[in-house]
C-alpha cells in the first residue's frame, strides 16, 4: 500500500495524470508478492482480493446475485468472477452475495478444511483477504452461497469448520471489485483532493466513524491529544488514531469489528499520502448563466478562500446571517477556517468576473450523516444560484454514497425549502421551536431521477 501511495505521490507531485494501467500493474505485483508467502504457508486456499473492511451486519438484506466464481481448489490464477456467468446457473437458483471474516489457526492444512466445508454447501469462493495476526489469521472472503443459506447458517458452518469469531453481512457487486483496483481508485482520489480523505478511509475500512479533531480543540473535547499519538499512529482493537497532516488528531472508530494491522498499515498510508501533497482542490471551474444573462463562475473552495468569505460575511445583512446560522453570528473567523477547511466536507464558491464570492455552499460531514448548508449575498439572491450550489452539493454526496443529506434552518427560511424542494427528492421534514431540519433521502431511485446539475446551463472553462 505504501508503495502504491507513493507512485501516486509521484505522479501528482509532478503534475501528470496518473497512468492507472502502469500504477494497477505496481498494486497486483504487490498484492502478489504479499501473497505468495501465505500461500506456501498454507495450502488449498484461494487467492486474495478485495479487502473493504467491515460493515454491521443486516437482518436483512436483498439477496444479490453474483458472476459465478471459483470453487475451492481452483488454480489461483483461475478467470475473473467479472468475466463468468452471472445468472448462478451452477447452483440452480437464487444466490446471495456474503462478506464473511473469521479467525483461523495458522497450520497447514487449517484452512484447506474450512475451504472443503464451504464446497460441501455449494459455496463458492469469489475471493480471500488473509490478515496475519500473533495468533492466528484473520480471512475473509467474499462468498456466493445458495439464498436460501441464512447469515445464522454460514457462521455455524464455519465454526463447525475451525472457523472462530465469525463475522458475516450480506455483500453487493461493488465488493467484486479486487484490492488492488480499490486501493489504487482510492490513492489517485486522494491525491488529487484533500476533500477525498475522510470519504477514502471510509470506503477503506468500511462502515465506521471517522472524526477529524483539531489540535486546538482537544483540551476542550477530552479528546486524545496529538502529542500523545506517536507519528505512526495507534491501533486500539475498534479504534485507531493517526497524525492528522495540519495537526490533531484523526480518529476511526468501529465498535463491531476490530481492526486488523493490515488495515491500520493501510489508512496509514493514506494519511501519510495527503500528508505528503500538502493542501489541494480540483482546479475545475464551471461557468453558469443566470436568467438575466449574466455568468457565475462556480468552483471549489477551501481554507485559502478565507478572506474573500469573510468579505461576503460583512456584506450580508444580519437577516441573511441570522437564517443561515439560526442566530447573531460572531467573528466569522472563528467558523470560517472550520467551514472551508476539506477535512470537515468540501465547499463551493460562486464568485464573479472580478473574482468576488457571493455565494458559498457547503457539504459537511457529520459522522455518519452529511450537512448540507447555503450562504447567498442579499443582491445575489433569487437568480437560481442557492439551487444551483444545493443540487451540486447533492450530487457530490450522491457520489460519494451518502445515502441522505440534511440541512438545518428556520421555518421562515422559504427560499432554502425552495431550494431543497427543487432538488426532485424525497423529503422528511422535522420542526421543533422554529428550527427545521429537511432531510433528503439519496436513494438509487431518487438519485437517478433527480435532475442534478443542470447541465444545459453550464459551460466548461
Amino acid at each position: 500500500m505504501s508503495d502504491v501511495t507513493d507512485a501516486v505521490a509521484h505522479f501528482a507531485e509532478h503534475g501528470t495524470v496518473v497512468p492507472a494501467l502502469v500504477l494497477a500493474s505496481l498494486a497486483a505485483l504487490i498484492a502478489t508478492a504479499g501473497f505468495r508467502t501465505r500461500w506456501s504457508r498454507r495450502h488449498g486456499q484461494a487467492p486474495p482480493a478485495d479487502d473493504t473492511g467491515a460493515r454491521p451486519p443486516t437482518t436483512e438484506g436483498t439477496a444479490g446475485t453474483a458472476p459465478t466464481g471459483r470453487t475451492p481448489g481452483s488454480e489461483p490464477g483461475g478467470s475473473d468472477p467479472g468475466e463468468s456467468d452471472p445468472g448462478g446457473s451452477e447452483h440452480g437458483g437464487e444466490s446471495a452475495l456474503w462478506r464473511m471474516r473469521t479467525t483461523v489457526r495458522d497450520a497447514p492444512g487449517s484452512l484447506a478444511v474450512l475451504c472443503a466445508a464451504l464446497a460441501e454447501r455449494r459455496i463458492d469462493i469469489l475471493s480471500l483477504q488473509t490478515h496475519p495476526l500473533a495468533e492466528g489469521t484473520v480471512d475473509e472472503f467474499l462468498l456466493r452461497a445458495p439464498g436460501e443459506l441464512s447469515g445464522t447458517e454460514l457462521a455455524d458452518l464455519v465454526t463447525a469448520a475451525g472457523g472462530a469469531r465469525t463475522w458475516t453481512e450480506r455483500a453487493d457487486a461493488h465488493d467484486l471489485v479486487d484490492a488492488p483496483t480499490r486501493v489504487l481508485a482510492l490513492a489517485a482520489r486522494t491525491a488529487l483532493d484533500a476533500a477525498e480523505l475522510p470519504l477514502a478511509l471510509r470506503q477503506l475500512l468500511g462502515r465506521c466513524t471517522i472524526r477529524s479533531l483539531p489540535a486546538t480543540a482537544e483540551a476542550r473535547t477530552g479528546a486524545r491529544a496529538a502529542q500523545d499519538v506517536p507519528p505512526e499512529g495507534t491501533l486500539e482493537d475498534t479504534v485507531l488514531r493517526l497524525r492528522a497532516p495540519e495537526g490533531g488528531v484523526i480518529s476511526v472508530e468501529r465498535p463491531h469489528l476490530p481492526f486488523t494491522p493490515a488495515e491500520f498499515a493501510r489508512a496509514r498510508a493514506l494519511v501519510e499520502l495527503d500528508a505528503r501533497l500538502g493542501p489541494r482542490i480540483p482546479h475545475a471551474r464551471d461557468v453558469l448563466t443566470l436568467p438575466e444573462g449574466s455568468d457565475i463562475t462556480v468552483r471549489r473552495a477551501d481554507t485559502r478562500d478565507v478572506p474573500a468569505a469573510k468579505a461576503m460575511h460583512e456584506r450580508c445583512s444580519a437577516r441573511t446571517l441570522g437564517l443561515r446560522y439560526h442566530g447573531p453570528v460572531g467573528d466569522a473567523d472563528r467558523y470560517l477556517n472550520h467551514l472551508l477547511s476539506p477535512r470537515f466536507g468540501r465547499t463551493l464558491a460562486a464568485q464573479t468576473a472580478s473574482g468576488r464570492i457571493v455565494a458559498l455552499g457547503h457539504l459537511l460531514w457529520d459522522g455518519d450523516e452529511t450537512e448540507v448548508a447555503l450562504l447567498v449575498e442579499d443582491g445575489w439572491q433569487r437568480r437560481g444560484i442557492g439551487g444551483e450550489l444545493l443540487g451540486r452539493l447533492v450530487a457530490m454526496a450522491a457520489e460519494t454514497g451518502c445515502e441522505s443529506v440534511y440541512a438545518v434552518t428556520q421555518a421562515s427560511n422559504t427560499g432554502m425549502v425552495a431550494a431543497m424542494r427543487g432538488l426532485g427528492l424525497p423529503l422528511d421534514y422535522q420542526i421543533e421551536e422554529g428550527t427545521l431540519v429537511v432531510t433528503a433521502r439519496l436513494d438509487p431511485v431518487a438519485r437517478s431521477a433527480a435532475p442534478l446539475p443542470h447541465g444545459e446551463r453550464i459551460g466548461r472553462e
